[in-house]
Parts: structure tokens; C-alpha cells; sequence
């Protein structure tokens, strides 16, 4: 359909105003005859003049009409209507809260540019249909929205074209412009509207400048919304807001995949309800999963054939009818898009990990070192190189950022990630994965022949028979199991094996002796193991480059000389390591010291994570000149059992910059924590940035009366204190009063809090003098503080609707509150104690 131009349209009206003009004035000529004729040329002057300067530029008017009416063009196409609706699910879960975001974005906010990112299956494109059909039924200044799909593979040109089609461009003459010659015209038309673009599925920047659109700013009135797998897309495409579309709650996930499945289905067994809520589980609240599942069990009515789904699903995933086509090829696009192989491999190696596994970043990269992932690097390098690693798997949104530290696979991202590896077709990488599926035995001996990483993790396994064949191992998880018997001789045909992870699990005594013959081993974990001491043979795995001794509170005897003979050591983990009670031949034995001393001959050493239980020892490693550089960078301290410890300087603790966690646990004499509030070390330590590291702080057992200083950690997020009868004040009133107030302006308390626990507190009176927002807490469990009476909560921050409150229900009545108002408001918090 053609309209005629602007151009000419005005032209044509012009032309019908001269044509109204001529026969007004032959009227008149014509009614006045025979006055003008009987004197009118000799008589009325003035009537004259105005007539002939009528006539004179009514002329004027035709001769310029007809030098302006040479047009080139006189038509053009009619522009298309200003959004075309986009199909959607019948029914579609789960996106309102956001889409009622963007459209404030859109239509409220100065936003120009919104980009929606998440991962593959998740419903970023159903997303932006349902934003791209809202124009159709909300009023809006848009004069056009324009839809298209980038996909991987860019091309400029066919969003020209698109862009062209719906604003009337496209004709003959527009074919035989250039690429350039196409954009000026686009953007000549587009600076003089109000649109909006949508960009479906885009994979690297789209310049928008290029294409000809004139780039949307924060107070455009035009705007962009586009969807990425890719997090780091939004920062290149200079997006103003940026939301991550999440996996589906557990009430959309079972909405959706009950509607798929169906009712009859549902209810033609009383097992299969129950069943189904499983299968829908193990879909992961992932849209693309629930769909192609839920259709695939759509006809199945009998409950074996859900037991079997589960099976299927929980074991081998890809074998489930539709899950390889459908599901894990389109989620591989992002694997295969990934910018390295080293990236690729790492993704793949998370797999290891069972469902729902939250995974150490620290330990993660502590793997990747020991496997040769990160060799382009040397210490703190090969560490920052996985830290960036992990950052692209995060972006490209196939991990999840947990607390804590922690990375977790989604399980489906995760059965792609199987599937991958057990469809590689390098003979050098062969994985078998059977964490958390209930053995009670190791697998067969055969299976163990060609595989290179194997992972057993959460399983049952009790027993670990005579050594398999695996002389192409070289990973071997088997974290979280029973062992209770296991052969000495069980690891003499692992030659390879690189990395040993035994966390979690009971092991017994002369299990670590076998450990010894593993020359090639460069990773062992222990960390929270019921082991009560190491043997000295393991003196003898030279090559051992990370060492993880955490949580592991039952060893009383590390031999000397054994940490100091491991001379290619980089990450030594002890963070709460060892008992009470330590045997005299240990280098535990007597305050920590001798272990000091064996650090100093370890010059490979870059991470540390220490218990120690003196004060000398604090001080030797923190004065020891080959130790500064390893002192600065110690992630977690624990002071345990400093018993001749009265007082600590918070300068000293400041000093450690990348502290992220402190114990304090039995040091019995400890009264104060020293900083002088009132002079300068509350500025020193504020423009040092000390403490700014410091996530995760526990006391337990000690004489203070107040932990004030704990106000200088802006980014705390927990906080245990335990057991300190003499307690009154977790924040100090009069100490507060001692900050001078322009440093008291920069503190913010608690700004950052998630967790608080207070226990055995006897004589606690107040956790801080005035009410604060506490803006990200999330849980408070109080036991045994009969005395504090009062919370400093109010209700203007809206604390109540997410917090939970654990503590004695007599504690709780005896509570006063500022109205009654506030404490209904807060009545809803109150859980049963699990302190």
C-alpha cells in the first residue's frame, strides 16, 4: 500500500487553496459589472487597489506552485502498524514481577537502553514477547516498536532491513542503496520519532550508531531492550538497568509443568502427585526443561514409569526422551561460545560436584592450579587467571554466585556439562561421575582402567578394596563417604593422580600412610575429617602444591619437619586445625611457634589460612620478614586457646588486609580489644581499609565486654558471639560516644549483616543504643541472653518481612518493644531455636 508524502500532501493543499482564491475574485468581478463599467475604473480608488493586490498575489501563488511541484518522488509506502503482537504460551508463569520493571523502565524511569540477561531455556525471549505485546493493550507515545532476532550469527543488514520494513522505507530505490546510504536514511526518519527496539538473543555488541538509530541516552525518549546468555553484554552494549531473568520458584515451576503434563495424568494414580513434584525438581525450575519434560510424561499414567523418569534424570539426564535435542544442545551454544578452551574445561569440571553442590571458589582454583588449567600463570597470577575464569562462567550466566565464596551448577547446566564430557572425543579426557547416587561400593575394577577423572562424592561407600588398575587417573573425589575399611595398598596403582579430595569423610588411621606412594599428587584435601593426626610419610609427596587442613578439630599431632619438606607448597589450609590438646612431638605443641617457623623455608607459598594458640605466634608471623607478602593476602585466622592473651590491638588485626574470616574461640582471658576510639585509629584504620575484607567473625569463650570495634567491618555479614558470661554490649555506647563525629559519619553498622548469633550471653544488655535498618539481615538467633530486653529494630524498614528470629519463646515475651504495633509487626519473625 502506497500514501502519498508529506511533501507533496502539503503541496496538493496549497494548490486547492489558489483554486478556492481565482473563483472568489471572478465573482466579485462579475456582481460588480455594471458599477465598473459605469465608473468604477474613474471612481472608488482605494477598492481598486486592494483588488488588484488580490489578483497580483494569487499569481505570485501559481507561479510558485508550479516551480515547487517538480517532485521526484510522490508517494511512499505506508508504514506498517506500530507493533506487530508476538505469539505466546497460553499460559505464561512466573515473569510478572519483572516485566512490571522493565515497563517502568520503559515508560516511568530515565532508562534508555535495558538488557535481560540469564541462561539458555530460561524465558528471556518469552520475556520480551510479553514486553513487546504490553504496547499493544498500554497506552503509549511510541510511534513504532520493532522487533528482531539477532541469534549468533550478526548481521547488520537484516536488522537495517527490519528496521526499514516497518517505517516505510523499503522500495525500489532503497534495494539499490549501500550499507551506509541505508543507515543515513534510517536515521534521518528515526532522530524524529519516538521507538523501540527489541533485540532478541544477541551474542556480541550490535552497534546500534553503525546500523543508523540514533543511541538511546538515560532521558531518550526512544528505547532498546535486548536478551543476552551473556552478562558481560550489558556493559557492552552500555545498558542503563540490567536484570537477570532466575529459574522459576517451586509454586510457577510445578504451575508450568502441571500444565504440560495434565490434570487426568495427574490424578489417574494417587502415587503419581508425588512423583511428579520430584520429576519437576529435577528440572530446576529451568522453563525449557519443565516443557519438555512435562510433555514428555504427558501420557505416562502408571507410577513406575515416573520412578523410572526420576532414575533416568538423576542418572543420565541426556538419555531422558527430548533432554539432548531440545534441551542440552541449545544450552551447549553457550559452552560452545565460551572464549577458551581453558574455560570450556573448568565448566566441565564442576561437574564433579554432585546437584546442589555448593562449590569453594578458593578450592575450585586451588584444583585448577593442581591439574595444570592454570599454567600460564605462577602463584598469584594462576589464581587471579581463575578467578577470572570463573568470572566468564558466571556471566555467561552457567554458574550461580552463591554466599560465602561459592559458585553452584545448576543441574541442568550440569547434565549438559556430563553429557558434554561423556561425549568427548578426546581419548585423553575420560570422566565418570557418580556423586550422590547411593553406592555403597567403589565401582567395578574394569571401569576405573581408561578413565582420567572420577568423582564419588556423597555416596556410602564403607569399604575401598584392593587398589584398581587406573593408571590414567588423575582426579579422584571421594569426598563425603563412610570409609571405614579401606586396603593400604589402595592407591598404588595411581601413579598419575594429581588431585585427592577425602573432605568430609571418616577415614581410618593408617588410610594416610598409602597416601605417600602418590608422587604425582599435588592436591590433597583433608579439610573436615575426623583424622587425628598425619603421618610423617607424607613428607614425601614433594610435588604437593595445595594442602587443605580445615575444620579438622580432632588432630593432636602434626610431626615436625613434615610442612617444611613440602618445598613446592602454594596454598596451605588451617584454618581451624587441631585440638585442645596436643601431643609434645607436634609443631602445634606449645603455642603454634615451631609451625611458624617451618613457614619460613616455604618460598612457593602465596595462600594461608592459619589456627594459631599464642600470642607469639601472632607476632612472630606477623614480623617474620619472608612472611609479609603471605601474611597480607591470609584469608581466614583463628586464635584458639591463647589462654595468657589479656588484650589484642585492632591495629594488628587491621594490618591483615584480605582477612575475610577471624576466629577467636576459648581465648579465656582475653578483656579488650585496643584501639584508642577517641584519637586517630579509627581514621587510620577507615582510610587503610582495614577490616574491608572482613566478612565472617566468630568469638566464643573470652572476658570482653563489648566488641565495638566490630563497627570498622563495613562489609561483615556474620557474626557469632558465644559464651562470654562478662558481655554487656555488642556496640558500646560509651565508646561510640569517643569516635570523633566526623568518622562517626562514615561508619554505617551492620549496613551489610545477613546472620547474627547470639548464645550464652548472660549478661547482654544491648546490641546497639538506637534502632538501625539493617537493610540485608536475614536471620537473628538468640539463646541464653535473659537480659537483653530490647531489639533495635523498628518497622520503617520493612526488616519484619524478611527476617527470621530464632530464640526462646520466654526470651521473646519478655521483650519490650516502642509500641505494640512493632512487636505485632515482628511476631511473624519468631521461629523455634535451632542455635
Amino acid at each position: 500500500m502506497m500514501c502519498t508524502l508529506q511533501q507533496v500532501q502539503g503541496w496538493l493543499s496549497r494548490v486547492q487553496d489558489v483554486e478556492k482564491e481565482v473563483p472568489r475574485l471572478l465573482a466579485e468581478i462579475i456582481g460588480k459589472e455594471e458599477e465598473i463599467l459605469g465608473g468604477f475604473c474613474s471612481g472608488n480608488c482605494i477598492e481598486r487597489h486592494k483588488y488588484g493586490k488580490r489578483v497580483v498575489e494569487s499569481l505570485k501563488n501559481v507561479q510558485s506552485l508550479r516551480k515547487e511541484g517538480d517532485f521526484k518522488d510522490v508517494a511512499q509506502t505506508v508504514p506498517e502498524n506500530p507493533v506487530d503482537e508476538r505469539p505466546l504460551p497460553p499460559a505464561v508463569v512466573g515473569f510478572q514481577s519483572t516485566l512490571d520493571r522493565v515497563w517502568r523502565c520503559l515508560t516511568e524511569e530515565p532508562v534508555g537502553i535495558v538488557g535481560l540477561y540469564g541462561m539458555g531455556g530460561v524465558g528471556k525471549t518469552t520475556l520480551l514477547r510479553q514486553i513487546n505485546n504490553s504496547f499493544l493493550h498500554t497506552s503509549n507515545n511510541f510511534d513504532f516498536v520493532i522487533w528482531e532476532v539477532v541469534s549468533r550469527d550478526l548481521q547488520l543488514e537484516k536488522i537495517q532491513e527490519s528496521i526499514a520494513k516497518k517505517i516505510g522505507l523499503c522500495n525500489e530505490s532503497w534495494d539499490g542503496k549501500s550499507f551506509h546510504e541505508k543507515a543515513q536514511e534510517i536515521f534521518k526518519i528515526m532522530r524524529n520519532t519516538k521507538f523501540v527496539l527489541l533485540l532478541d538473543d544477541i551474542w556480541e555488541l550490535v552497534d546500534l550508531a553503525q546500523v543508523g538509530l540514533p543511541v538511546p541516552s538515560r532521558t531518550s525518549a526512544s528505547k532498546v531492550v535486548f536478551t543476552t546468555r551473556e552478562f558481560e553484554l550489558c556493559g557492552q552494549m552500555d545498558a542503563h538497568k540490567s536484570f537477570k531473568v532466575e529459574c522459576l520458584g517451586y509454586e510457577d515451576a510445578w504451575r508450568l509443568f502441571e500444565e504440560k503434563v495434565g490434570r487426568d495424568v495427574l490424578d489417574s494414580h494417587p502415587d503419581i502427585p508425588e512423583l511428579a513434584e520430584t520429576v519437576a525438581g529435577e528440572c530446576g525450575g529451568l522453563p525449557l526443561a519443565l516443557i519438555t519434560v512435562g510433555r514428555a510424561m504427558a501420557s505416562n499414567k502408571a507410577p513406575r514409569e515416573w520412578e523410572h523418569a526420576i532414575e533416568v534424570l538423576r542418572s543420565s539426564a541426556s538419555k531422558f526422551s527430548g533432554m539432548e535435542k531440545r534441551v542440552l544442545s541449545r544450552l551447549k551454544f553457550s559452552y560452545d561460545f565460551l572464549p577458551s578452551n581453558e574455560t570450556r574445561f573448568c565448566l566441565l569440571y564442576c561437574s564433579l560436584f554432585p546437584e546442589d553442590y555448593s562449590i569453594s571458589i578458593e578450592d575450585l582454583i586451588d584444583c585448577w592450579i593442581c591439574e595444570g588449567f592454570l599454567d600460564e600463570y605462577n602463584g598469584i597470577g594462576a589464581r587471579n587467571q581463575g578467578s577470572s575464569l570463573i568470572r566468564s562462567l558466571l556471566h555467561a550466566c552457567l554458574l550461580e554466585e552463591e554466599d560465602d565464596n561459592c559458585v553452584k551448577m545448576h543441574d541442568v547446566v550440569r547434565d549438559m556439562a556430563l553429557w558434554i564430557a561423556s561425549t568427548t572425543e578426546k581419548q585423553e579426557e575420560r570422566y565418570l561421575v557418580l556423586a550422590g547416587v547411593g553406592l555403597t561400593e567403589t565401582p567395578r575394577s574394569e571401569l576405573w582402567q581408561e578413565v582420567t577423572r572420577m568423582s564419588l562424592m556423597q555416596n556410602k561407600i564403607w569399604r575401598l578394596p584392593e587398589s584398581p588398575a587406573s593408571p590414567h587417573l588423575l582426579t579422584l573425589f571421594l569426598s563425603s563417604n563412610y570409609i571405614s575399611m579401606a586396603n593400604e595398598e589402595f592407591f598404588q596403582s595411581m601413579a598419575s593422580l594429581r588431585v585427592l579430595k577425602l573432605s568430609h569423610t571418616f577415614l581410618p588411621r593408617h588410610f594416610l600412610v598409602g597416601i605417600s606412594n602418590l608422587f604425582s599428587l599435588q592436591n590433597l584435601d583433608l579439610s573436615e575429617t575426623g583424622i587425628e593426626g598425619l603421618p610423617l610419610e607424607l613428607r614425601y609427596l614433594v610435588n604437593l602444591k595445595c594442602l587443605n587442613l580445615e575444620s579438622t578439630y580432632r588432630i593432636s599431632k602434626i610431626p615436625g619437619q613434615l610442612i617444611s619438606n613440602l618445598k613446592m607448597l602454594e596454598a596451605l589450609r588451617m584454618f581451624k586445625c587441631g585440638s585442645s590438646k596436643q601431643k609434645s612431638s607436634s609443631i602445634l605443641f606449645g603455642g603454634s611457634l615451631v609451625l611458624v617457623e617451618e613457614l619460613v623455608g616455604l618460598k612457593h607459598l602465596n595462600v594461608l589460612t592459619i589456627t594459631l594458640h599464642s600470642f607469639a605466634a601472632l607476632q612472630r608471623l606477623l614480623t617474620s620478614p619472608s612472611l609479609q607478602s603471605i601474611v597480607s593476602n591470609t584469608p581466614s585466622l583463628s586464635l584458639t586457646n591463647c589462654r595468657s592473651l589479656s588484650s589484642l590491638s585492632v591495629l594488628t588485626l587491621a594490618s591483615l588486609r584480605h582477612l575475610e574470616a577471624l576466629d577467636m574461640m576459648d581465648c579465656k582471658d582475653l578483656e579488650e580489644m585496643e584501639i584508642d576510639y577517641a584519637g586517630g585509629e579509627v581514621k587510620r584504620i577507615r582510610e587503610t581499609h582495614g577490616f574491608f575484607s572482613l566478612h565472617k567473625v566468630s568469638i566464643w569463650g573470652s572476658k570482653l565486654r563489648h566488641v565495638t570495634w566490630l563497627i570498622l567491618a563495613p562489609n561483615l555479614k556474620h557474626i557469632a558471639v558465644t559464651s562470654c558470661r562478662y558481655l554487656e554490649e555488642i556496640i558500646s555506647l560509651d565508646k561510640l560516644g569517643e569516635i570523633p563525629s566526623e568518622e562517626m559519619q562514615n561508619l554505617i553498622p551492620f549496613a551489610r549483616l545477613g546472620f547474627l548469633y547470639l548464645g550464652g550471653l548472660e549478661n547482654l544488655r544491648s546490641i546497639y543504643p538506637r534502632a538501625l535498618p539493617f537493610p540485608h539481615l536475614k536471620e537473628l538467633h538468640v539463646t541464653l541472653c535473659p537480659k537483653l530486653m530490647k531489639l533495635p529494630f523498628d518497622c520503617i524498614s520493612g526488616l519484619e518481612r524478611k527476617l527470621i528470629i530464632g530464640g526462646e519463646e520466654s526470651w521473646w515475651n519478655n521483650l519490650q518493644w516502642d509500641d505494640q504495633a512493632t512487636q505485632n509487626a515482628f511476631l511473624p519473625c519468631l521461629k523455634a531455636p535451632h542455635f
